[in-house]
């Protein structure tokens, strides 16, 4: 089968429907398919099935800032590869935000597949731009969420229903991750934070604070950073006599990315919202990390509402540390939780997840149909 993936965000940039794409693509050439991406990207190497479609330009979207492509010169490249491409099922991701996925969804008709992950309780601009997005979303001819809440958003705003397929993992990449060397500078206890150091809603700065009221009491504790984004925050929340226990790593590439996991004795997920799902949870749990996360609705449904992870009240810094004391100090509670999220991991991983991907793409193909383009 010859598939077209769209990503609406930069490859570049690390993200976790650019993670989503990049893994599902590998998985569907595992099983033997053809594969093309079509994505925004700088000047970079790239897998080789990806097509760059130009630089991106930030853009705030979902509460955050989505580094996409719009505009005349895009709709051109996607009409180019559309054309080209001849496929047999054509999916878009976040079909509804400004970028390549929206332009596809315009420029084809035929077999598609469109992929919902964001939750958002309240979205004036979707609400606001429904009469635009409804003539291209209806074109789609199977929707997936990959979450409950992605897919609430997606009935709240547009209308219409959507099959539940999660988000996957690449299990093999993260078994048996060992600590990247170095990294740990001594500290006998590391928690570990991973996602962008400067987007609020990831949460690191609850994560800082609840570090300085662990730090007095623990002069082992470590805390590990990975991501990409301005580190200002630490300065500011940290006392400077504690920085030197703060280790940060910058952006993290996937060859490094499970032993950064590996590197800590606690994963901490901090996010303030806005989550639908929660990728990072997954990663953790099959590299062998113990996860903490806030209490998010998405996370507690990955974690098995505290079964495979433990969970603290979202915000709450005094909480987090209070939770993290608890569990680093309790070697038992940590091996059930690992044991536990390997459990959790393998029914996420991507052979599983491509399994029923693989049956929406047969229910709106048909021998001899194509993606066509129109200008």
């Amino acid at each position: 089968m010859k598939v077209g993936l769209v990503c609406p965000y930069t490859f570049d940039v690390p993200g976790g429907v650019q993670a989503h794409v990049r893994d599902l693509a590998d998985a569907l050439l595992r099983r033997g398919h053809d594969v093309s991406v079509l994505a925004p990207a700088a000047d970079v190497p790239l897998p080789p099935y990806v097509v760059p479609a130009g630089r991106a330009v930030p853009v705030p979207f979902n509460g955050s800032v989505a580094r996409m492509t719009f505009g005349p010169r895009s709709a051109a490249r996607v009409r180019r590869w559309l054309r080209e491409g001849d496929f047999d099922v054509l999916h878009l991701h976040e079909p509804t935000a400004p970028s390549l996925s929206l332009l596809a969804c315009w420029a084809a008709d035929g077999p598609i597949v469109g992929t919902f992950h964001a939750a958002s309780q309240r979205s004036r601009m979707m609400s606001a731009a429904y009469g635009i997005l409804q003539p291209a979303l209806e074109k789609i001819t199977a929707r997936i969420a990959v979450s409950e809440d992605a897919r609430d958003t997606l009935v709240r705003h547009l209308g219409g229903d959507a099959v539940l397929i999660p988000n996957g993992v690449s299990v093999r990449q993260f078994v048996g991750a060992q600590p990247l060397p170095g990294v740990r500078a001594g500290a006998n206890e590391v928690l570990g934070f991973l996602g962008r150091v400067d987007e609020p809603r990831k949460g690191l700065v609850v994560l800082l604070r609840a570090f300085v009221r662990l730090a007095d009491a623990r002069p082992g504790l470590g805390l590990l950073v990975a991501g990409p984004g301005d580190l200002d925050a630490v300065d500011e929340e940290v006392p400077a006599a504690l920085r030197h226990r703060v280790r940060t790593l910058g952006p993290v590439g996937e060859a490094d990315k499970p032993g950064a996991y590996a590197s800590a004795d606690v994963f901490v997920a901090p996010n303030l919202g806005g989550e639908s799902f929660g990728i990072v949870l997954l990663e953790a749990m099959a590299a062998g990390v113990p996860v903490l996360a806030s209490d998010l609705e998405a996370f507690s449904a990955v974690l098995d509402g505290g079964r495979a992870g433990e969970l603290f009240r979202t915000g709450d810094a005094e909480d987090l540390a209070r939770v993290a004391a608890a569990l680093l100090d309790n070697p038992v509670r940590q091996a059930s939780l690992v044991a536990a999220g390997a459990r959790v991991a393998r029914r996420y991983d991507w052979d599983t997840v491509v399994r029923d991907v693989l049956a929406v793409y047969e229910t709106v193909t048909e021998p001899g149909l194509h993606v066509r383009t129109h200008d």
